[in-house]
């Protein structure tokens, strides 16, 4: 009978994701028989494209421990509750909030949420996004959900989300009209945030993805300062005026303890659709420098598209075919699902109120 020493001793020798940690780490379950050895690994992040790959490497490293035996892998995930322990309440129905965010406008935030939303779903997690841009709300156009949609409420007091391409979707955009612009001041817009969070019926997400407003505010601390966040992802362009503003987005939330997760340099390179030719009209190594400063990881470096400049207009997904869009889209949801999932669970410190 082989042991599961055995069995893990090649297994360790298979590293995994980008931080390379052991596969041997992941292993859950073994059931060793006489003809057959069944393996399965728990990954806490959403890795699902990942899997065939995977099956091919460990069918390779085991094949001599093995011999006749017929192998079965399996994989699962199992993503956790909020790896980072905090004092600030949970949202029901929510294991991991992740805030986007970068400062000012302009660098395609919202787009950024929503495609990243779309990949971390298609690696296999229950996704959410909430539109937190009060003033602006753009999620239900990008996800084309039809207009004048608006959510069922349940007891006159609970929304139930929004479903669009399978996401789980609250934005003040399903309550008002184009015509009817949130004429508010900071404290009552953030009341207003609050109440679509925790009064809207979340069921079972892996990650609510935030698409949160340009600028360092009052929204901003609100959020900061009221529910337990798993950490921040800072969208900024390699140009020199969006990485002053991405700054001042890391430099607050570093001061409410929230951590930031990592960097994405959007509209990076651009190429030409007609000879291929790559110019990065916006400046270049932008976010190297930004996430070199703040000691911080640079998650991706998503094109200048078209064709992610259309889908967004038309309300329509990329990624039901591959290409260089889907993929890097794709390899930001595995980098960004794997950080979180790696923090270490260590207590937040008490929030800092940034009038002190």
């Amino acid at each position: 009978m082989i042991s599961r020493e055995k069995l893990t001793e090649p297994l360790s020798q298979l590293l995994f994701g980008n931080s390379q940690q052991p596969l041997s780490n992941w292993l859950s379950d073994v059931d060793i028989g006489e003809s057959s050895c069944r393996l399965v690994f728990a990954f806490p992040w959403p890795c699902k494209s990942q899997w065939e790959d995977l099956s091919q490497r460990i069918a390779v490293a085991l094949d001599d421990v093995i011999g006749s035996r017929d192998l079965s892998i399996e994989f699962t995930i199992a993503i956790p509750q909020l790896a980072i322990k905090s004092e600030r309440p949970l949202v029901a129905g929510v294991k991991n909030i992740l805030l986007v965010a970068s400062g000012k406008g302009g660098v395609g935030k919202s787009t950024t949420t929503v495609n990243l939303a779309l990949a971390l779903q298609a690696e296999g997690a229950r996704v959410g996004i909430l539109d937190a841009d009060i003033y602006g709300p753009s999620i239900p156009m990008m996800l084309g959900v039809a207009e004048g949609t608006r959510p069922h409420v349940q007891a006159s007091k609970h929304f139930e989300p929004v479903i669009a391409r399978g996401l789980q979707t609250m934005s003040l955009g399903y309550l008002t009209t184009d015509k009817t612009p949130a004429v508010w001041r900071g404290p009552m817009a953030s009341g207003a945030l609050m109440q679509i969070l925790e009064q809207t019926l979340w069921d079972d997400l892996d990650y609510l993805v935030v698409d949160m407003p340009p600028g360092t505010g009052d929204i901003q601390l609100t959020v900061a300062q009221k529910i337990a966040v798993s950490g921040a992802l800072i969208v900024t362009t390699p140009q020199d005026i969006a990485l002053l503003d991405a700054k001042k987005a890391i430099e607050m939330f570093s001061k409410v303890t929230i951590p930031i997760v990592g960097l994405v340099e959007n509209m990076s390179m651009h190429t030409c659709s007609a000879c291929g030719h790559q110019e990065a009209i916006f400046g270049s190594n932008g976010g190297e420098r930004l996430a070199s400063t703040y000691d911080a990881e640079l998650l991706a470096k998503l094109p200048l598209s078209l064709t992610i400049r259309q889908s967004g207009d038309a309300g329509e997904s990329f990624f039901a075919e591959s290409g260089p869009e889907q993929l890097a889209y794709q390899q930001l949801a595995l980098r960004c699902g794997e950080r979180i999932a790696m923090m270490p669970a260590a207590s937040m410190p008490e929030f800092v109120s940034l009038d002190d």
